[in-house]
């Protein structure tokens, strides 16, 4: 039996949408308010799903308490109150957009958990607007 398990945590993070290769004004044109020079910030929603088969002996697809600390030290730890742009490196040379750490917080987790799960990511940058990876 397949069952998918969830668990929610929550950072807050500032950021600066900037590609470096464009001029300030062309920047400036498409991401707005999110190129602020001095940054700004989100308080960041995210959702881990697992999904995989139930173990007989445990009843769990999953410890929770494991997945629950996996990503207080792969994620909260690392983006917690951070810059994302000037205080991690996995945003050094990758524009920290909610696409771009999305993606980043999957491969962190993927890395530590056994592709025998299927991963998703559910991000929310306010409470209007997520991305999802895999899509």
């Amino acid at each position: 039996m397949r069952v998918s398990v969830y668990r929610r945590a929550h950072f807050n993070a500032a950021h600066r949408l900037s590609n470096p290769n464009w001029t300030d004004q062309k920047n400036k044109e498409i991401f707005g308010l999110c190129n602020n020079h001095n940054f700004h910030g989100h308080n960041y929603e995210l959702e881990v799903k697992l999904t995989g088969e139930v173990d007989p002996e445990t009843g769990y697809v999953y410890d929770m308490k494991n997945l629950a600390d996996l990503i207080k030290s792969e994620v909260e730890e690392r983006f917690d109150h951070k810059n994302l742009n000037l205080d991690t490196d996995e945003f050094k040379e990758l524009i920290p957009s909610a696409e771009h750490i999305a993606f980043v917080i999957y491969n962190l987790l993927r890395s530590k958990i056994d592709n025998r799960f299927d991963l998703c990511i559910k991000l929310w940058e306010t409470p209007r607007n997520y991305v999802k990876y895999p899509a």
